[in-house]
Protein backbone atom coordinates (compact mmCIF):
# COMPACT_ATOMS: atom_id res chain seq x y z
CA UNK A 1 0.00 0.00 0.00
CA UNK A 2 1.42 3.40 -0.99
CA UNK A 3 1.05 6.04 1.69
CA UNK A 4 0.30 9.69 1.17
CA UNK A 5 3.08 11.82 2.64
CA UNK A 6 2.73 14.92 4.81
CA UNK A 7 4.96 16.97 7.04
CA UNK A 8 2.41 16.89 9.87
CA UNK A 9 -0.66 14.75 10.49
CA UNK A 10 -3.07 15.94 13.19
CA UNK A 11 -5.50 13.39 14.60
CA UNK A 12 -8.65 15.23 15.70
CA UNK A 13 -10.26 18.48 14.51
CA UNK A 14 -11.37 20.01 17.83
CA UNK A 15 -9.78 23.19 19.21
CA UNK A 16 -6.44 21.50 19.96
CA UNK A 17 -6.21 19.88 16.54
CA UNK A 18 -7.28 23.04 14.79
CA UNK A 19 -4.72 25.11 16.68
CA UNK A 20 -1.91 22.71 15.75
CA UNK A 21 -3.00 22.39 12.12
CA UNK A 22 -3.34 26.13 11.54
CA UNK A 23 0.05 26.93 13.10
CA UNK A 24 1.83 24.20 11.13
CA UNK A 25 0.11 25.13 7.86
CA UNK A 26 0.87 28.84 8.25
CA UNK A 27 4.50 27.87 8.85
CA UNK A 28 4.64 26.32 5.39
CA UNK A 29 4.19 22.69 6.36
CA UNK A 30 2.04 20.25 4.38
CA UNK A 31 -0.68 19.25 6.84
CA UNK A 32 -3.52 16.75 7.02
CA UNK A 33 -6.18 16.48 9.71
CA UNK A 34 -7.90 13.16 10.42
CA UNK A 35 -11.31 13.02 12.10
CA UNK A 36 -13.74 10.14 12.39
CA UNK A 37 -16.67 12.52 11.87
CA UNK A 38 -17.47 13.64 8.31
CA UNK A 39 -17.48 17.24 9.59
CA UNK A 40 -14.84 19.17 11.53
CA UNK A 41 -15.09 20.66 15.00
CA UNK A 42 -14.49 17.69 17.28
CA UNK A 43 -16.31 17.00 20.52
CA UNK A 44 -16.16 20.69 21.45
CA UNK A 45 -18.45 21.60 18.53
CA UNK A 46 -20.68 18.53 18.40
CA UNK A 47 -21.19 17.16 21.93
CA UNK A 48 -19.50 19.48 24.42
CA UNK A 49 -18.82 23.19 24.70
CA UNK A 50 -20.86 24.60 21.80
CA UNK A 51 -24.13 22.64 22.20
CA UNK A 52 -24.20 22.91 26.00
CA UNK A 53 -23.48 26.65 26.01
CA UNK A 54 -25.97 27.29 23.21
CA UNK A 55 -28.55 25.29 25.18
CA UNK A 56 -27.78 27.30 28.32
CA UNK A 57 -28.24 30.56 26.43
CA UNK A 58 -31.58 29.41 24.99
CA UNK A 59 -32.82 28.37 28.44
CA UNK A 60 -31.71 31.64 30.01
CA UNK A 61 -33.41 33.73 27.34
CA UNK A 62 -36.64 31.78 27.73
CA UNK A 63 -36.62 32.22 31.51
CA UNK A 64 -35.78 35.92 31.20
CA UNK A 65 -38.69 36.42 28.81
CA UNK A 66 -41.09 34.56 31.08
CA UNK A 67 -40.08 36.70 34.03
CA UNK A 68 -40.15 39.99 32.15
CA UNK A 69 -43.40 39.43 30.22
CA UNK A 70 -45.51 36.83 32.06
CA UNK A 71 -48.69 38.26 30.55
CA UNK A 72 -47.50 37.27 27.05
CA UNK A 73 -46.96 33.64 28.00
CA UNK A 74 -50.06 32.66 29.88
CA UNK A 75 -48.75 33.81 33.25
CA UNK A 76 -45.81 32.74 35.36
CA UNK A 77 -46.92 29.12 35.18
CA UNK A 78 -46.38 28.92 31.42
CA UNK A 79 -44.26 25.81 30.83
CA UNK A 80 -42.18 27.34 28.05
CA UNK A 81 -40.27 25.40 25.43
CA UNK A 82 -39.44 21.72 25.82
CA UNK A 83 -35.88 20.44 25.99
CA UNK A 84 -35.78 19.25 22.33
CA UNK A 85 -37.15 22.62 21.17
CA UNK A 86 -34.43 24.44 23.08
CA UNK A 87 -31.79 22.12 21.60
CA UNK A 88 -32.71 23.29 18.09
CA UNK A 89 -30.91 26.52 18.87
CA UNK A 90 -27.77 24.52 19.57
CA UNK A 91 -28.17 22.61 16.31
CA UNK A 92 -28.18 25.85 14.34
CA UNK A 93 -25.06 27.08 16.11
CA UNK A 94 -23.28 23.75 15.49
CA UNK A 95 -24.01 24.00 11.76
CA UNK A 96 -22.68 27.56 11.66
CA UNK A 97 -19.54 26.56 13.55
CA UNK A 98 -18.85 23.64 11.19
CA UNK A 99 -19.20 25.94 8.18
CA UNK A 100 -16.86 28.56 9.63
CA UNK A 101 -14.24 26.06 10.77
CA UNK A 102 -14.30 24.19 7.45
CA UNK A 103 -13.24 27.37 5.67
CA UNK A 104 -10.15 27.59 7.90
CA UNK A 105 -8.89 24.26 6.54
CA UNK A 106 -9.80 25.16 2.96
CA UNK A 107 -8.07 28.55 3.06
CA UNK A 108 -4.90 27.06 4.56
CA UNK A 109 -4.85 24.08 2.17
CA UNK A 110 -5.09 21.53 4.96
CA UNK A 111 -6.41 18.16 3.78
CA UNK A 112 -9.26 16.83 5.93
CA UNK A 113 -9.38 13.02 5.93
CA UNK A 114 -12.39 11.17 7.33
CA UNK A 115 -11.95 8.01 9.34
CA UNK A 116 -10.44 6.51 12.46
CA UNK A 117 -6.65 6.70 12.64
CA UNK A 118 -4.34 4.09 14.19
CA UNK A 119 -0.56 4.12 14.22
CA UNK A 120 0.98 1.42 12.05
CA UNK A 121 4.46 2.47 13.13
CA UNK A 122 6.15 5.66 14.32
CA UNK A 123 5.99 7.25 10.87
CA UNK A 124 2.54 6.30 9.54
CA UNK A 125 -1.11 5.84 10.46
CA UNK A 126 -3.83 3.76 8.87
CA UNK A 127 -7.19 5.47 8.43
CA UNK A 128 -10.32 3.31 8.34
CA UNK A 129 -13.57 4.90 7.19
CA UNK A 130 -17.11 3.90 8.17
CA UNK A 131 -17.36 1.45 5.26
CA UNK A 132 -14.19 -0.37 6.27
CA UNK A 133 -11.96 1.02 3.52
CA UNK A 134 -8.43 1.87 4.69
CA UNK A 135 -5.73 4.30 3.64
CA UNK A 136 -2.19 4.72 4.93
CA UNK A 137 -0.79 8.19 5.58
CA UNK A 138 2.83 8.93 6.44
CA UNK A 139 4.25 12.01 8.13
CA UNK A 140 7.40 13.42 9.70
CA UNK A 141 5.44 14.42 12.81
CA UNK A 142 2.06 13.74 14.42
CA UNK A 143 -0.19 15.60 16.83
CA UNK A 144 -2.74 13.55 18.78
CA UNK A 145 -5.75 15.76 19.55
CA UNK A 146 -8.52 13.20 19.95
CA UNK A 147 -10.22 14.85 22.95
CA UNK A 148 -12.08 13.01 25.67
CA UNK A 149 -15.41 11.37 26.45
CA UNK A 150 -17.53 11.05 29.61
CA UNK A 151 -16.12 8.58 32.12
CA UNK A 152 -18.40 5.56 32.62
CA UNK A 153 -18.16 3.95 36.09
CA UNK A 154 -18.11 0.17 35.50
CA UNK A 155 -21.10 -0.49 37.77
CA UNK A 156 -23.51 1.81 35.89
CA UNK A 157 -25.61 0.55 32.97
CA UNK A 158 -25.54 3.40 30.44
CA UNK A 159 -27.62 1.37 28.01
CA UNK A 160 -30.71 2.01 30.12
CA UNK A 161 -33.04 4.66 28.73
CA UNK A 162 -33.07 6.62 31.98
CA UNK A 163 -29.29 6.75 32.53
CA UNK A 164 -27.29 9.42 30.71
CA UNK A 165 -23.81 10.83 30.38
CA UNK A 166 -23.06 14.44 29.44
CA UNK A 167 -22.99 13.60 25.70
CA UNK A 168 -26.25 11.66 25.55
CA UNK A 169 -28.16 14.10 27.76
CA UNK A 170 -28.28 16.45 24.77
CA UNK A 171 -30.51 13.91 22.99
CA UNK A 172 -33.29 14.07 25.60
CA UNK A 173 -36.71 13.93 23.99
CA UNK A 174 -38.61 15.58 26.84
CA UNK A 175 -37.99 17.67 29.92
CA UNK A 176 -37.84 15.38 32.98
CA UNK A 177 -39.74 16.10 36.17
CA UNK A 178 -36.75 15.21 38.35
CA UNK A 179 -33.07 14.54 37.80
CA UNK A 180 -30.09 13.39 39.85
CA UNK A 181 -26.64 14.48 38.72
CA UNK A 182 -23.83 12.33 40.09
CA UNK A 183 -20.65 14.37 40.00
CA UNK A 184 -20.43 18.05 40.91
CA UNK A 185 -17.50 19.12 38.78
CA UNK A 186 -17.74 21.82 36.14
CA UNK A 187 -20.05 19.81 33.86
CA UNK A 188 -22.27 18.64 36.72
CA UNK A 189 -22.69 22.17 38.10
CA UNK A 190 -23.40 23.62 34.66
CA UNK A 191 -26.15 21.10 33.93
CA UNK A 192 -27.56 21.50 37.43
CA UNK A 193 -28.01 25.22 36.74
CA UNK A 194 -29.61 24.60 33.35
CA UNK A 195 -32.10 21.96 34.41
CA UNK A 196 -33.06 23.88 37.53
CA UNK A 197 -33.86 26.92 35.37
CA UNK A 198 -36.23 24.61 33.48
CA UNK A 199 -38.01 23.84 36.76
CA UNK A 200 -36.64 20.30 37.08
CA UNK A 201 -36.48 18.94 40.65
CA UNK A 202 -32.77 18.39 41.04
CA UNK A 203 -30.29 16.50 43.25
CA UNK A 204 -26.58 17.28 42.83
CA UNK A 205 -24.39 14.59 44.38
CA UNK A 206 -20.82 15.68 45.10
CA UNK A 207 -18.06 13.18 45.87
CA UNK A 208 -16.04 15.92 47.63
CA UNK A 209 -16.62 18.22 50.60
CA UNK A 210 -17.23 21.40 48.58
CA UNK A 211 -18.17 22.45 45.07
CA UNK A 212 -15.36 23.10 42.60
CA UNK A 213 -12.65 23.15 45.25
CA UNK A 214 -10.06 24.54 42.79
CA UNK A 215 -11.89 27.87 42.91
CA UNK A 216 -11.37 30.61 45.47
CA UNK A 217 -13.33 29.55 48.57
CA UNK A 218 -15.55 32.64 48.49
CA UNK A 219 -16.56 31.95 44.88
CA UNK A 220 -17.18 28.27 45.60
CA UNK A 221 -19.34 29.20 48.60
CA UNK A 222 -21.31 31.69 46.49
CA UNK A 223 -22.03 29.01 43.88
CA UNK A 224 -23.24 26.57 46.53
CA UNK A 225 -25.46 29.20 48.10
CA UNK A 226 -27.11 30.21 44.82
CA UNK A 227 -27.64 26.63 43.68
CA UNK A 228 -29.41 25.90 46.96
CA UNK A 229 -31.38 29.14 46.75
CA UNK A 230 -32.60 28.09 43.30
CA UNK A 231 -33.86 24.79 44.73
CA UNK A 232 -30.99 22.40 44.00
CA UNK A 233 -30.42 19.83 46.75
CA UNK A 234 -26.63 19.50 47.06
CA UNK A 235 -25.26 16.39 48.81
CA UNK A 236 -21.53 16.49 49.68
CA UNK A 237 -19.09 13.66 50.47
CA UNK A 238 -21.21 10.98 48.85
CA UNK A 239 -20.06 8.04 46.76
CA UNK A 240 -21.98 5.82 44.39
CA UNK A 241 -22.54 2.24 45.50
CA UNK A 242 -24.88 1.05 42.77
CA UNK A 243 -27.58 2.21 40.38
CA UNK A 244 -31.00 0.57 40.35
CA UNK A 245 -32.91 1.12 37.11
CA UNK A 246 -36.71 0.89 37.11
CA UNK A 247 -39.44 1.41 34.52
CA UNK A 248 -40.49 4.65 36.20
CA UNK A 249 -37.13 6.03 37.33
CA UNK A 250 -33.63 5.46 38.64
CA UNK A 251 -32.58 4.88 42.25
CA UNK A 252 -29.07 5.99 43.15
CA UNK A 253 -27.76 3.95 46.09
CA UNK A 254 -25.00 5.78 47.95
CA UNK A 255 -22.38 4.23 50.22
CA UNK A 256 -23.68 6.37 53.09
CA UNK A 257 -26.92 4.37 52.95
CA UNK A 258 -28.96 7.11 51.25
CA UNK A 259 -31.23 6.32 48.32
CA UNK A 260 -32.19 8.96 45.78
CA UNK A 261 -34.93 8.25 43.25
CA UNK A 262 -35.60 10.53 40.26
CA UNK A 263 -36.91 10.24 36.72
CA UNK A 264 -33.42 10.31 35.21
CA UNK A 265 -29.78 9.99 36.26
CA UNK A 266 -26.97 12.01 34.69
CA UNK A 267 -23.48 10.71 35.51
CA UNK A 268 -20.92 13.51 35.21
CA UNK A 269 -18.07 11.97 37.15
CA UNK A 270 -15.13 13.18 35.08
CA UNK A 271 -13.87 12.33 31.62
CA UNK A 272 -11.61 9.80 29.89
CA UNK A 273 -9.05 10.62 27.21
CA UNK A 274 -9.78 9.19 23.75
CA UNK A 275 -6.48 7.32 23.50
CA UNK A 276 -7.89 3.84 22.98
CA UNK A 277 -7.27 1.94 19.72
CA UNK A 278 -4.67 4.42 18.49
CA UNK A 279 -1.82 1.92 18.66
CA UNK A 280 0.03 3.99 21.27
CA UNK A 281 1.09 1.06 23.42
CA UNK A 282 2.99 -0.49 20.52
CA UNK A 283 4.95 2.77 20.15
CA UNK A 284 5.81 2.86 23.85
CA UNK A 285 3.62 5.92 24.53
CA UNK A 286 2.32 5.94 28.11
CA UNK A 287 -1.36 6.43 29.00
CA UNK A 288 -2.74 6.75 32.55
CA UNK A 289 -5.81 5.09 34.08
CA UNK A 290 -8.16 7.76 32.70
CA UNK A 291 -6.79 7.47 29.16
CA UNK A 292 -4.67 10.63 29.37
CA UNK A 293 -1.55 10.57 27.21
CA UNK A 294 1.63 11.38 29.13
CA UNK A 295 3.60 14.33 27.69
CA UNK A 296 6.50 16.60 28.64
CA UNK A 297 6.48 20.40 28.89
CA UNK A 298 6.56 20.70 25.08
CA UNK A 299 3.62 18.25 24.74
CA UNK A 300 5.89 15.57 23.30
CA UNK A 301 5.14 11.93 24.09
CA UNK A 302 7.83 9.30 24.65
CA UNK A 303 8.23 9.35 20.86
CA UNK A 304 9.61 12.90 20.31
CA UNK A 305 7.97 13.56 16.93
CA UNK A 306 4.55 12.48 18.26
CA UNK A 307 2.83 15.21 20.27
CA UNK A 308 -0.45 15.11 22.24
CA UNK A 309 -2.58 18.14 23.15
CA UNK A 310 -6.00 19.10 24.45
CA UNK A 311 -8.34 17.02 26.57
CA UNK A 312 -6.51 13.79 25.72
CA UNK A 313 -3.66 14.94 28.01
CA UNK A 314 -6.03 15.83 30.87
CA UNK A 315 -5.99 19.02 32.95
CA UNK A 316 -7.11 21.75 32.42
CA UNK A 317 -9.56 20.30 29.84
CA UNK A 318 -10.66 23.69 28.52
CA UNK A 319 -11.40 24.48 24.88
CA UNK A 320 -9.45 27.73 25.17
CA UNK A 321 -6.43 25.96 26.66
CA UNK A 322 -6.66 23.17 24.09
CA UNK A 323 -6.37 25.60 21.17
CA UNK A 324 -3.30 27.21 22.72
CA UNK A 325 -1.77 23.82 23.49
CA UNK A 326 -2.15 22.91 19.82
CA UNK A 327 -0.38 26.09 18.76
CA UNK A 328 2.26 25.53 21.46
CA UNK A 329 3.02 22.01 20.22
CA UNK A 330 3.13 23.08 16.56
CA UNK A 331 5.46 25.97 17.42
CA UNK A 332 7.84 23.53 19.10
CA UNK A 333 7.45 21.07 16.23
CA UNK A 334 8.21 23.70 13.57
CA UNK A 335 10.62 26.06 15.34
CA UNK A 336 12.01 23.94 18.17
CA UNK A 337 11.21 26.49 20.86
CA UNK A 338 8.93 26.53 23.90
CA UNK A 339 6.39 29.34 23.74
CA UNK A 340 5.43 29.23 27.41
CA UNK A 341 3.23 32.34 27.26
CA UNK A 342 0.59 30.31 25.43
CA UNK A 343 -0.10 28.07 28.41
CA UNK A 344 0.40 30.51 31.29
CA UNK A 345 -2.43 32.07 33.31
CA UNK A 346 -5.35 30.60 31.37
CA UNK A 347 -8.70 31.79 32.77
CA UNK A 348 -11.32 29.29 33.85
CA UNK A 349 -14.81 29.84 32.44
CA UNK A 350 -17.69 27.98 34.10
CA UNK A 351 -21.13 28.47 32.59
CA UNK A 352 -23.33 27.99 35.60
CA UNK A 353 -26.09 30.49 36.31
CA UNK A 354 -24.60 32.92 37.16
CA UNK A 355 -21.28 32.38 35.40
CA UNK A 356 -17.92 31.94 37.11
CA UNK A 357 -14.51 32.92 35.80
CA UNK A 358 -11.21 32.78 37.61
CA UNK A 359 -7.59 33.65 36.91
CA UNK A 360 -4.42 33.49 38.96
CA UNK A 361 -4.00 32.79 42.68
CA UNK A 362 -6.74 32.15 45.22
CA UNK A 363 -6.75 33.35 48.83
CA UNK A 364 -5.90 29.81 49.90
CA UNK A 365 -2.88 29.73 47.55
CA UNK A 366 -1.55 33.06 48.78
CA UNK A 367 -2.03 32.23 52.45
CA UNK A 368 -0.23 28.90 52.11
CA UNK A 369 2.63 30.61 50.23
CA UNK A 370 2.96 33.31 52.88
CA UNK A 371 2.41 36.12 50.39
CA UNK A 372 1.09 39.37 51.93
CA UNK A 373 -2.05 40.21 49.98
CA UNK A 374 -5.19 42.27 50.21
CA UNK A 375 -8.69 41.84 48.80
CA UNK A 376 -10.90 44.22 46.86
CA UNK A 377 -14.60 43.52 46.19
CA UNK A 378 -17.18 45.00 43.87
CA UNK A 379 -20.66 43.62 44.47
CA UNK A 380 -22.83 43.73 41.38
CA UNK A 381 -25.86 44.91 43.32
CA UNK A 382 -24.07 48.28 43.73
CA UNK A 383 -23.28 48.78 40.04
CA UNK A 384 -25.60 50.91 37.91
CA UNK A 385 -25.29 48.65 34.87
CA UNK A 386 -26.24 45.57 36.89
CA UNK A 387 -29.23 47.42 38.32
CA UNK A 388 -30.32 48.42 34.81
CA UNK A 389 -30.07 44.87 33.44
CA UNK A 390 -31.45 43.27 36.60
CA UNK A 391 -28.33 41.07 36.89
CA UNK A 392 -27.44 42.10 40.41
CA UNK A 393 -26.27 38.72 41.72
CA UNK A 394 -22.51 38.39 41.86
CA UNK A 395 -19.23 40.09 42.54
CA UNK A 396 -15.75 40.81 41.22
CA UNK A 397 -12.91 39.97 43.58
CA UNK A 398 -9.34 41.21 43.12
CA UNK A 399 -6.33 39.89 45.05
CA UNK A 400 -3.19 42.02 45.04
CA UNK A 401 0.18 42.23 46.80
CA UNK A 402 0.07 44.59 49.76
CA UNK A 403 3.52 46.04 49.04
CA UNK A 404 3.97 46.00 45.25
CA UNK A 405 0.21 46.23 44.52
CA UNK A 406 0.72 43.66 41.74
CA UNK A 407 -2.51 41.95 40.69
CA UNK A 408 -2.30 38.31 41.82
CA UNK A 409 -5.77 36.94 41.18
CA UNK A 410 -9.09 37.85 39.58
CA UNK A 411 -12.26 35.97 40.52
CA UNK A 412 -15.72 36.77 39.21
CA UNK A 413 -19.14 35.30 39.96
CA UNK A 414 -22.07 36.77 38.05
CA UNK A 415 -23.56 37.52 34.67
CA UNK A 416 -20.93 37.67 31.89
CA UNK A 417 -18.12 36.72 34.28
CA UNK A 418 -16.29 34.93 31.46
CA UNK A 419 -16.18 38.23 29.53
CA UNK A 420 -15.41 40.49 32.49
CA UNK A 421 -12.34 38.43 33.48
CA UNK A 422 -10.33 39.48 30.42
CA UNK A 423 -9.76 43.04 31.61
CA UNK A 424 -7.97 41.67 34.64
CA UNK A 425 -6.15 39.13 32.47
CA UNK A 426 -4.69 41.90 30.32
CA UNK A 427 -3.36 43.76 33.38
CA UNK A 428 -1.95 40.61 35.02
CA UNK A 429 -0.02 39.82 31.83
CA UNK A 430 1.91 43.11 31.98
CA UNK A 431 5.52 43.16 33.24
CA UNK A 432 6.30 43.98 36.87
CA UNK A 433 5.39 47.54 37.70
CA UNK A 434 2.70 47.73 35.02
CA UNK A 435 0.55 44.97 36.50
CA UNK A 436 -0.54 47.07 39.46
CA UNK A 437 -4.09 47.35 40.79
CA UNK A 438 -3.54 51.12 40.47
CA UNK A 439 -4.30 50.73 36.75
CA UNK A 440 -7.97 50.34 37.55
CA UNK A 441 -8.07 53.46 39.72
CA UNK A 442 -6.25 55.60 37.15
CA UNK A 443 -8.27 54.45 34.13
CA UNK A 444 -11.63 55.88 33.08
CA UNK A 445 -14.23 53.21 32.35
CA UNK A 446 -17.40 53.79 30.39
CA UNK A 447 -20.39 54.42 32.65
CA UNK A 448 -22.59 52.56 33.21
CA UNK A 449 -20.76 49.31 32.42
CA UNK A 450 -19.86 46.11 34.22
CA UNK A 451 -16.19 46.97 33.56
CA UNK A 452 -16.57 49.67 36.18
CA UNK A 453 -16.47 46.84 38.73
CA UNK A 454 -12.68 46.88 38.42
CA UNK A 455 -12.45 50.50 39.62
CA UNK A 456 -14.87 49.82 42.49
CA UNK A 457 -13.01 46.66 43.56
CA UNK A 458 -9.60 48.36 43.32
CA UNK A 459 -10.69 51.29 45.48
CA UNK A 460 -12.29 48.89 47.95
CA UNK A 461 -9.02 46.98 48.27
CA UNK A 462 -6.75 50.04 48.44
CA UNK A 463 -8.90 51.41 51.26
CA UNK A 464 -7.77 48.41 53.33
CA UNK A 465 -4.11 49.37 53.13
CA UNK A 466 -2.55 51.27 56.01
Amino acid sequence: MTARDYDVVVIGSGPAGEGAAMKAAKSGRRVAVVDQRPVVGGNCTHTGTIPSKALRHAIQRMVDTQQAFPELHGGAGWPGKSFPELMRTASRVIAQQVQVRSTFYERNRVDVLTGRARFVDASSVEIADARGATERVAAKAFVIATGSRPYHPPNVDFRHARVFDSDRILDLQETPGSLTIYGAGVIGCEYASMFRLLGVKLNLVNTRDRLLSFLDDEISDALGYHLRESGVLVRHNEELQRVETLDDGVVLHLKSGKKVKTDLLLVANGRTGNSQDLGLQELGIAVDGRGNVQVNEAYQTAVPHVYAVGDVVGFPSLASAAYDQGRFAATHLVEGRLERALVKDIPTGIYTSPEISSLGRTERDLTMAGIPYEVGHAFFRSLARAQITGRTVGMLKLLFHRETRALLGVHCFGDNASEIIHIGQAVMAQPDGANSIDYFVNTTFNYPTMAEAYRVAALNGLNRLF
